[in-house]
């Protein structure tokens, strides 16, 4: 009687450990997207609480809340070091305020998460101010607003 494998048994044990690392890599990508999410949304509510923080100084917020730079209200004062920028280098936190003086902000980011956001086109972020239309996709953007 010989010991070992046959042909059949080893090729069912690769394919199942195939099927195994196909599920495991699916997952993980998956968790990853979450995480990313995740941190956009955290971004923005920080980003959110030094904007408030802006109008409680001014009342009104910045013309400009750029990426990697600082958040400075117009009287000079910081309340950002570092407006942090979206954790994939292809995406972007867009900030948009309404013209002097500056009472009205939306800012979103795209989430990697499909229908995941709460952008809508009739208002969203909290300050009821902030509208979003990207072509029917507004589910797939997190934004928050102004809460004044």
């Amino acid at each position: 009687m010989r010991k070992g494998f046959t042909l059949l048994e080893l090729l069912v044990t690769i394919s199942i450990i195939g099927l195994l690392l196909g599920i495991g890599a699916v997952s993980f990508s998956t968790a990853q997207k979450r995480g990313r999410d995740s941190r956009r949304q955290g971004d923005m509510k920080a980003i959110q609480k030094s904007l408030e923080q802006c109008y409680s100084i001014d009342t009104k917020y910045p013309q400009t809340a750029a990426s990697d730079s600082s958040l400075d209200c117009s009287d000079g004062t910081m309340t950002m070091n570092q407006v942090p920028s979206d954790p994939q280098s292809t995406g972007s936190y867009t900030y948009t305020v309404d013209s002097d003086p500056a009472t009205v902000y939306c800012l979103c980011s795209l989430l990697e998460n499909i229908g995941k956001g709460n952008a809508s086109d009739d208002g969203a972020g909290g300050g009821g101010s902030c509208t979003w239309d990207a072509g029917g996709v507004d589910n797939n953007y997190f934004c928050v607003s102004n809460q004044q």
